[in-house]
């Protein structure tokens, strides 16, 4: 046979049967292949071969066309050197090339390839080998596929999969500035607790508690047997109202226990903020009026039932049924609360720290008033104006109901709420405020005034300057950067105005961790970490008030690549990126969406679940400073940034 028959047959023997080829164990080289780990991301392959009997296999021929023995990939698999193929190989007349000298090997057959596989290998690669074989009669070129398991605990990728990064081997310590980091926590907790009272404080003003004041406080002093005992159960009704609150939020300190990430998880939900859209404009509805919320009468009349049974005893229920039979008022501010405290942080200390702030508030009154009951009669009389009150937090409720779509179609990447149409559905939400104010829509059961009172004409007037506030953030302007909402609407990037750029203010950026890598290695500059989330109000702040400051942003753009991560994205990633993980601590964990790759990217390298989170590393992966959270004050930022650029300089 012809050296040209012989190739034509063997192209049309592998064209048509290469599934039965592939399918039995009828290959005539077989393959075992070890795996070595040299890296985090880097593995030494050695193809191990041997052939059946009588059959040889070909070094590369360019004369004949012979390729020898060649090796891919498949996608995502980096070879920067060639491999380096082993096998000896002897020199001699071949029958097949019509006894033409040719350089064959009997087997062992032997080659090693290096291979580079990114920061999130897979749990297997596929391998593909490609050479010519023949005996004293046939000629056949095979391809072979062979799955290479990296790890070998079925698939359960282990902690070397994330960059390892030392956080208290910082090059530079930046001691004035780390400390941002260590108080972003407590910061934030601190004012959730004051958001928290002031939450309290409103509700105090709604129908459902504002009338309980005077009445609680008479009960106590009429019904106690002296003046001391009547102002100490005021005190200890007022201490349970404070505990009920706290006690709340206590189950979610078990479940952030169990996974630290988890009321971040559901916080940036998307289809739980779709919950929350629905809920906050069921509780708008009822404070206009049109419906009632409440909890089952059986939970109130059980509490009441008990509030008799014991001295101390009944005081708690007494409190207890106050917070029940107040849910239709309490109820959405509650909620407002939680949502506000899971997308804050994601913690439970930020939730209890709201809840303390809320019952405090609600508490406050009736210890005060039972110690100074003359000031009872300097309280204004219950009326229509708790029934303004009632509606106006419904205006309130509507605009963060659209707060919590938003956050779902930045997850989603949905592009529905672009920064524009959020403010444009805000200023009408404000619009229609300022007509209610000023007595020219009504809602049911309520009364408008006869005549319009200097509190609301002055609350009219403030509305539509902050209406008006809204509309210049719906132009293509600098003044659209509405520093003193930050943080409530999309990101700036999110615009109708722009195209497909991710990076804000101009910087240069990216979101994807390898390619800041090769931007930092070719233009030689240090790399920005930003760890960031679509529903994270202080990122945004960030971005927007610090990162916009004249001498920062020049300092970023001139000598930072910035990576933003975000940790709620959840976009799925390709199902061969996604894989099992084996966290420093044990816990297996599924890597399925683009924020589940970073989130545990944080967890695992900085010791941190906490967004914003910024850190400085060179190109190598080497962390120049120390890592730091929420920096309000652009001058600390600037100095931080400044330290680690420092830090990279002298290395």
């Amino acid at each position: 046979m012809s050296l040209v028959k012989k190739l034509v047959a063997s192209l049309l023997f592998m064209l048509f049967f290469q599934c039965i080829v592939f399918a039995q164990d009828s290959n005539i080289v077989k393959w075992k292949v070890d795996v070595t780990k040299i890296s985090n991301q880097q593995y030494k392959l050695t193809f191990s071969g041997t052939l059946n009997k009588d059959w040889h296999l070909y070094a590369a021929d360019a004369v004949e066309g012979l390729n020898g023995l060649a090796l891919s990939f498949s996608a995502g698999v980096v070879t920067n050197q060639k491999p380096i193929n082993q096998t000896s190989f002897i020199v001699e007349k071949d029958p097949v090339f019509e006894n033409k000298t040719k350089s064959y090997s009997l087997g062992p057959i032997k080659m090693t390839q290096l291979i580079d596989i990114g920061i999130e290998p897979p749990s297997s690669v596929i391998a593909l080998l490609h050479y010519e074989v023949a005996n004293k009669e046939e000629f056949l070129i095979e391809d072979q596929q062979c799955k290479i398991v990296l790890d070998s605990s079925n698939g359960i990728v282990n902690k070397n999969a994330i960059p390892s990064i030392i956080v208290d081997s910082a090059v530079s310590n930046c001691a004035s500035t780390s400390l941002a980091s260590n108080s972003t926590k407590s910061s934030g907790i601190i004012n959730l607790f004051f958001l928290g009272f002031l939450g309290g404080l409103i509700a105090l003003l709604t129908p459902c508690v504002f009338p309980m004041i005077p009445l609680t406080v008479s009960f106590f002093t009429k019904k106690a047997t002296s003046k001391r005992a009547g102002v100490s159960n005021a005190l200890v009704y007022g201490l349970f109202i404070f505990l009920i609150y706290i006690l709340l939020s206590l189950p979610f300190h078990f479940i952030d226990s169990i996974n630290p990430e988890f009321l971040n998880n559901i916080s940036t939900n998307a289809y739980l903020n779709i919950f929350f859209f629905l809920i906050f404009i069921f509780f708008a509805f009822s404070f206009f009026g049109f419906y009632e919320i409440s909890l089952p009468a059986s939970f109130s009349n059980g509490a009441d039932s008990k509030a008799g049974v014991g001295n101390t005893v009944g005081i708690f229920f007494m409190a207890l049924t106050l917070a029940l039979v107040s849910f239709s008022c309490t109820g959405p501010i509650l909620g407002s609360l939680l949502a506000g405290s899971l997308s804050a942080d994601g913690g439970a200390m930020q939730l209890t720290a709201g809840m303390a702030g809320f019952g405090l508030a609600l508490a406050l009154p009736f210890a005060l008033f039972a110690l100074f009951p003359h000031w009872l009669q300097s309280l204004p009389k219950s009326g229509g104006w708790l029934t303004t009150v009632k509606i106006v937090l419904g205006f309130f409720e509507l605009a963060l109901a659209f707060k919590f779509l938003s956050n779902a179609d930045l997850v989603k990447h949905w592009g529905l709420l672009k920064r524009e149409v959020f403010l444009g559905i805000w200023a009408i939400i404000g619009l229609l405020l300022a007509l209610y104010l000023f007595a020219k829509i009504k809602f049911p059961h309520d009364t408008p005034p006869k005549k319009i009172s200097k509190g609301r004409i002055i609350s009219g007037l403030i509305v539509l300057v902050f209406t008006g506030y809204l509309f210049v953030g719906l132009t293509h302007t600098k003044y659209a950067n509405l520093k003193f909402i930050s943080g409530f609407p999309p990101p700036l990037y999110y615009s109708i105005y722009q195209g497909n750029t991710d990076c804000i203010l101009g910087l240069d950026c990216t979101r994807e961790y390898n390619q800041g890598l090769l931007l930092a290695k070719d233009q030689n500059k240090p790399i920005l970490l930003d760890f960031t989330g679509y529903a994270c109000v202080n990122c945004r702040r960030m971005e927007e008030n610090v990162w916009s400051d004249p001498e920062v942003n020049k300092l970023m753009k001139e000598n930072f690549i910035v990576i933003s991560l975000y940790v709620d994205d959840k976009k799925q990633l390709p199902t061969n990126q996604q894989f099992l993980y084996k966290t420093k601590g044990g816990v297996e964990k599924e890597i399925k969406t683009v924020g589940d790759r970073w989130s545990t990217f944080e967890t695992e390298s900085f010791q941190n679940n906490a967004q914003p989170l910024y850190a400085i590393i060179s190109s190598n992966q080497q962390l120049l400073s120390q890592p730091i959270g929420y920096t309000p004050s652009a001058k600390e930022y600037l100095q931080w940034l400044q330290c680690g650029l420092d830090a990279y300089n002298k290395k």
